[in-house]
């Protein structure tokens, strides 16, 4: 057994998976695997990861790489790489993105100096000529992390979180195979089963915004019934441990789950949506502060049959203020 194991999946990388495969070959932290799966990527980021490999041959000694024969989704390679990781720990990262040196160091410093099943830190949003330092919360207790990941104080991402192997095969956890969009919620599943969790106050990751062919930018009917399969089975399991002691934080996490509605290009089949989703979690809109007050009156215009606002909203900060001067 090793300490880590590092799950990447990879398909349509090719512009960014030299990067990623440098910082991973980079990390300080020695007792590591590095589980490449390819799921059947059209491109050539397996060349490239190939060409990497042979000029770094003490790396390669400590990378697997699977491969599916046909595209199988995200979720389907991360279980892929899980099936076959001898880690303690895993951690999942994704093939567009890059870690700092000492990511695995630091966490796993953390996770042993706690016993923690779970430790999380903060990290970076990375554009093309600029990046942002994404603070995360600190909790000790798993369920006030879990809280705070479906209310929205707490970012429920994968890709910076290292979890004790054994929460997966204990309690039959697993990612959602064939329902991509919403994956990441599998995290809260790890936190409802965790006992010690810890958070690492640095930022080790780069989470990179310039990946078009991310399966978020490109949305449809498929991805939006994904979506709402997620929400529905993370709302089951964490009543079955809980039972209506969340439900209010569950309110959060349907409020979220649909909120993209609001933001993407305006659209009246999108607001239609929004209103048909979860109408029942009206009454939390302004109720939840972890959000922003901003998040908060667009949704409640948006349950007032305010849409005017809603499109005003969308022109004067996703497209203008995101869009062209912060990008």
């Amino acid at each position: 057994m090793t300490k880590v194991s590092v799950i990447i999946p990879v398909y349509g990388v090719e512009k960014f998976i030299g990067k990623c495969a440098a910082s991973l070959s980079a990390q300080t932290f020695g007792d590591a695997e590095y589980i490449f799966v390819d799921d059947a990527t059209p491109d050539a980021s397996m060349k490239i990861l190939g060409q990497f490999l042979s000029g770094k041959p003490d790396f390669a000694a400590k990378v697997r790489i699977l491969r599916h024969k046909e595209n199988k989704g995200l979720p389907a390679a991360r279980n892929t790489g899980l099936a076959e990781a001898r880690g303690e720990y895993v951690l999942h990262c994704d093939s567009d993105d890059y870690m700092e040196p000492d990511m695995l160091e630091k966490m796993y410093s953390a996770a042993a100096d706690e016993n923690a099943d779970i430790v999380w830190c903060d990290w970076y949003l990375t554009f093309s000529r600029n990046e942002r330092h994404m603070k995360e919360p600190s909790y000790t207790e798993s369920s006030d992390a879990l809280k705070a990941m479906l209310g929205g104080a707490m970012k429920y991402n994968v890709w910076n979180k290292l979890a004790r192997k054994s929460l997966y095969e204990d309690n039959g956890i697993s990612f959602p195979a064939g329902y991509a969009m919403g994956e990441d919620m599998t995290m809260m599943l790890l936190f409802a089963c965790a006992s010690k969790v810890c958070h690492v106050p640095y930022a080790l990751y780069h989470y990179v915004k310039m990946n078009t062919v991310a399966i978020s930018w490109t949305p449809s009917a498929e991805k939006y019934e994904a979506l709402k399969h997620n929400v529905t089975h993370v709302t089951g399991f964490i009543r079955e441990r809980y039972g209506a002691a969340m439900d209010r934080e569950l309110a959060y996490l349907k409020l979220d789950a649909k909120f993209p509605f609001l933001i993407m290009t305006p659209d009246r089949e999108r607001y239609r949506l929004w209103t048909e989703w979860y109408p029942e979690t009206g009454r939390y809109i302004m109720r939840n502060k972890s959000v922003s007050c901003r998040r908060r009156l667009l949704q409640w215009f948006a349950s007032k049959g305010q849409f005017w606002l809603v499109r005003l909203h969308y022109y004067l900060v996703c497209r203008l203020v995101y869009g062209i001067i912060y990008r």
